[in-house]
């Protein structure tokens, strides 16, 4: 199952993307994508749900926005550095364990909105992503169990200003949580929907040119190590999102450098995941 979310910004309805492309609303479902509904086992409830009423639901034209597939989550965790040849191309060793940091749920947009460049950056940058989000409560889990623990995956865009990020004595979340800095989406495949997590071709255009393209199966890592790791030092929510690090090919590693102007392009996707297009505008 593909749960989407539409409408304008604040006031999105929950919904669902069929197998055909249709996209229906289950608004009458009566339940957000919230840490309650996915704590709750809120995705068999509404497949259960569906089976009964589907019939009912009405259809949202493709014209429509889409926002998050997911309400604002308790967390945004994301891993630096967590593909080698970004490491590489950073200048930076590859990590012994993950690279952790947060990135403001206050950034999180819709798919197609627009990234908005920071007043006054000159270094806003790219960063295409594999997340996932949390389907319950995880605390110590181990690496064996902790693949019960996802919902879901997503395509996200972890933009990054990188004179925040890292000539502001090195304070990583700076650069990271600005508004629009996090659209997620189109939507969040149910973990059945996609059989490999750890073999995902995903990419990143930069007006129409790509600037990442790598699989998954590069990942320092995993998503097991991940979710055990993350959960030794913090409680993971239902919904909570965990971004999983960037492959090479970011504005940073280049020679010279290259970092987003006002009108780029900026397109990016993820096998089964979909693609995703936002446009950088200056604030």
């Amino acid at each position: 199952m593909k749960l989407i979310r539409y409408g304008e910004v604040g006031i999105e309805k929950p919904g669902v993307l069929l197998d055909d492309g249709t996209r229906i609303d289950v608004s009458t479902f009566g339940e957000e994508y919230t840490e309650t509904f996915f704590g709750s086992n809120g995705i068999v409830r509404l497949k259960d749900w569906l089976n009964k009423n589907l019939s009912k639901c009405s259809q949202v034209s493709d014209k429509t926005r889409l926002g998050s597939p997911l309400t604002r989550p308790s967390k945004l965790v994301c891993v630096g550095l967590n593909y080698a040849q970004h490491a590489a191309e950073s200048g930076m060793t590859i990590p012994k364990e993950p690279v952790l940091f947060f990135k403001a749920t206050s950034a999180i947009v819709g798919p197609y909105d627009d990234v908005i460049i920071p007043k006054g950056s000159r270094k806003t940058d790219w960063e295409v992503e594999l997340a996932f989000v949390i389907g319950r409560k995880a605390s110590y889990v181990s690496e064996h169990e902790a693949m019960k623990y996802i919902a879901g995956y997503l395509l996200h865009n972890d933009y990054s200003e990188r004179e925040y990020q890292l000539e502001h004595e090195g304070q990583w979340v700076k650069g990271k949580s600005c508004d629009t800095f996090a659209p997620l989406g189109p939507f969040m495949a149910t973990s059945d929907e996609i059989e490999d997590p750890h073999n995902l071709n995903l990419w990143l255009k930069l007006n129409g040119e790509i600037m990442q393209q790598s699989n998954t199966s590069d990942f320092i890592f995993g998503i097991p190590k991940l979710v055990s790791y993350i959960s030794q030092f913090m409680t993971l929510l239902p919904g909570d999102i965990v971004s999983t690090g960037t492959p090479f090919g970011v504005g940073l590693g280049m020679k010279p450098p290259r970092y987003l102007n006002h009108g780029d392009v900026i397109e990016l996707g993820i096998d089964g995941l979909g693609s995703s297009r936002q446009i950088a505008r200056d604030y």
